[in-house]
């Protein structure tokens, strides 16, 4: 019996069981997001009050099975055993529990407190499948308990059991586990007596799973044996190869070949107890469903469909929100210039903090909308369909349909997406996935394009942006169809793509996966945004002693002493003119002030120190100077910007969309800019994550120098060729 009163469970379950969606409904939003440590998989854990115990959920990867083929399954398989929760709850897909089971038995041979949830119950009763319970339970040894995760039921049901199961004493040993065929099991008696006599105390592990294991030449098991046991383990691991060999000789076949047939075979015999399927014609919407979605004719033109409304629902529904944050933003500035002295402090204040985070904060409503939408096709199962889609077009390079999950996410943030490539297995699959990834336009970009979309193309803003998406995928087509015919030639590799049913979202577990991504974006905004908007403004403001081509006090007071004549002198209509005209005049002499005291600070001479790179492109040494700045993070792209344009005179919401408007900037040359934001080099973090993922300095230094490389030459053709066809 256990006198603590918090309780580890550990879920784990196949990927598409709804074992995320379990997690989500337990922890709700108490959940902690990490790595794993020494390695870049997510963890996820919640800590939760119920039932008058602290509960520590931990959401293991999604995995097939506990066998190493994967980062993930390694990760899952190192927890059970080293850190030995108190309760395994296996998630298992009521609707396909004979592929579910395989990672059962494994959890079972493990000898670790298990519970099975047989989730997602009423599209196995849709299907026509009906599943004893009481019977698994009694086969297995195992507690079972029926839910629904998408709808919330049988989760405290669940909870409860799990308690139940820490507070009882261990089961049997080795009861009910799965039973091979004869010379297997002799086998692995025969290494689990020799663990046991001679290096039982050694290791960790149960003995006849460390056999188990041994028999079938787990290689991170052997290899951790081998440094616990010294000489004693090397003379098992010696008899273990004996063993394999003359099973070998027996069956004609490897033992984990044989193991894994007589598995199957302990599952069949266990579908056929607990398992009926009634003999009346059902409806399975899925594959309905996907007669339309996946359709060899229609699938790709609705797959772009929805790509579009994702981006117009983006722009035009989060244009309302986006304008009461912007609202709020000039409040707070206003607030702040009344009670503030006039100061460096209050520039700093006013134009470097507001004006630069604020300037960026104002999307967040834009951020949330487009990863509710990414949330909503990964949790009906859409997106796997997408990759299914994908998956010729992807042959085209080189590639299958599993290396676009990665560019997908790439919609959201390049360093994950890069992180995603660890799943392929070919090394040469990966750097030209990782290659080729940041074409795929990251949420952190996503700001550049309302700005500069919304002041230049008004009610066509969804389609330019939608146009600059499908851009940098054809792109990264092409790209990778170059690098797949010189520096990385091979062939692909077979994979087979698994779409699961299509499944209604929670509104929930939507909300979670929305609000996880979101803060990333809100973190970013004190950290990396902050600094940078600081960085700028102070390259802007200094040299405070600025000797200007003109004498502007004195120009701007000769101009309201002659106006101020006229007023005199004029009838009543004309003195309202006058007004206009003298209020006009002045505020054109502080822009031009302004625009002399910015262009002579150190951030004006970086960037008409760079500009001539960029004038071909229709790019002016502001943009040119933001494009820089966008090195350490996209969105400061934006807030300097913001920064740049804080003294243009203007102070309504609309100040910066009407400073770009006043700057010569054409639509054009917008255009342009968007198109080099979207394709050159990808921000700090994600260099860092290509550096680590391949190793390797030349493939990071190329990735640089290739994606900066295309963009301005499409920017060049963008801009160029706009003007030859006479768009300005």
């Amino acid at each position: 019996m256990t006198d603590k009163k918090t309780i580890t469970i550990a879920l784990a379950g196949n990927p598409n069981s709804g074992k995320t969606t379990i997690f989500n409904n337990i922890t709700g939003t108490r959940q902690k997001v990490g790595n794993w440590p020494g390695v870049t998989v997510e963890k996820k854990e919640g800590l939760i009050r119920k039932f008058g115990y602290d509960l520590k959920i931990v959401d293991l990867p999604g995995t097939y099975s506990l066998t190493p083929f994967s980062i993930e399954e390694i990760v899952a398989r190192d927890f059970v055993l080293d850190e030995s929760p108190d309760v395994i709850i296996d998630i298992i897909d009521a609707s396909n529990l004979e592929r579910s089971l395989y990672l059962a038995t494994q959890l079972r041979e493990i000898d670790s407190k298990v519970l099975f949830a047989l989730n997602m119950a009423d599209v196995a009763r849709l299907n026509g499948t009906k599943i004893d319970a009481e019977m698994l339970s009694d086969l297995l040894a195992v507690p079972v308990v029926f839910t629904v995760g998408n709808k919330n039921e049988g989760i405290d049901n669940l909870l409860q059991e799990a308690i139940k199961l820490a507070e009882t004493a261990p089961a049997e040993k080795e009861k009910r586990n799965v039973k091979y065929n004869k010379d297997i099991e002799n086998a692995i008696s025969k290494i689990q007596n020799l663990i046991e006599e001679k290096v039982k105390e050694k290791i960790n592990y149960k003995s006849r799973w460390t056999a188990i294991k041994l028999l079938e030449d787990d290689k991170i098991v052997k290899e951790r044996f081998a440094g616990k046991t010294g000489a004693e383990g090397e003379e098992i691991l010696e008899e273990t190869r004996n063993l394999r060999t003359y099973l070998l000789n027996h069956f004609d076949e490897d033992a984990e070949i044989v193991m894994t047939d007589d598995r199957y075979g302990f599952i069949a015999g266990i579908i056929k107890e607990v398992q009926t399927t009634t003999a009346r014609d059902r409806v399975d919407f899925s594959r309905n469903i996907d007669l339309v979605l996946t359709n060899r004719f229609i699938g790709f033109p609705i797959f772009i469909f929805f790509i579009w409304a994702m981006f117009q629902l983006t722009f035009t529904l989060g244009a309302y929100p986006m304008d009461w944050i912007e609202s709020g933003v000039n409040l707070i500035s206003s607030f702040a210039g009344n009670i503030v002295p006039e100061s460096l402090l209050k520039d700093l204040l006013i134009n470097g903090i507001i004006g630069g985070v604020g300037s960026v904060i104002v999307f967040l409503p834009n951020i949330l909308i487009l990863f509710f939408c990414i949330a909503l096709l990964e949790d009906t199962g859409y997106m796997a369909r997408a990759a299914f889609l994908m998956d010729k077009i992807m042959h085209l390079i080189g590639l299958h349909g599993k290396s676009f999950i990665p560019m997908l996410m790439g919609f959201g943030c390049n360093v994950p997406a890069i992180m995603a490539t660890r799943t392929l297995e070919s090394e040469k699959d990966r750097i030209l996935t990782i290659l080729i990834t940041p074409f795929m336009s990251c949420s952190a970009k996503l700001p550049v394009y309302i700005v500069l979309a919304g002041t230049f193309f008004a009610a066509k803003a969804g389609n330019v942006i939608f146009s600059l998406y499908l851009l940098g995928i054809v792109l990264s087509i092409l790209s990778g169809r170059l690098f797949r015919s010189t520096l990385l030639k091979g062939v692909d590799a077979p994979f087979v793509m698994e779409l699961p049913p299509y499944r209604v979202p929670m509104l929930k577990s939507l909300m979670i996966h929305m609000w996880d991504r979101s803060k990333i974006f809100l973190k970013r905004m004190g950290g990396v945004i902050l600094v940078g908007s600081v960085i700028v403004w102070t390259l802007s403001a200094f040299p405070r002693n600025i000797e200007y081509s003109l004498d502007y006090s004195f120009e701007m007071n000769r101009v309201n002493e002659s106006f101020n004549l006229k007023i005199a002198a004029a009838g009543d209509e004309d003195k309202e003119v006058f007004k206009k005209e003298r209020i006009a005049a002045i505020i054109g002499l502080q822009k031009a002030m302004n625009a002399e005291k910015t262009e002579k600070s150190y951030m004006g001479r970086i960037g008409k120190g760079i500009s001539p790179v960029f004038e071909p492109l229709g790019i002016d040494w502001r943009g040119s100077v933001s494009l820089l700045t966008g090195f350490f993070a996209k969105e400061i792209v934006v807030s300097t910007l913001g920064v740049l344009y804080s003294t243009e005179g203007h102070d309504d919401k609309d100040a910066l969309k009407k400073a770009l408007r006043s700057s010569g900037m054409t639509p054009l040359s917008a255009l342009s800019m968007m198109v080099f934001v979207l394709l050159y080099l990808p921000c700090f973090a994600a260099i860092s994550m290509i550096r680590k993922e391949t190793a390797s300095f030349k493939w990071t230094a190329f990735s640089i120098i290739y994606t900066t490389s295309v963009a301005w030459i499409a920017a060049f053709c963008v801009f160029q060729g706009g003007k030859m066809l006479g768009f300005l």
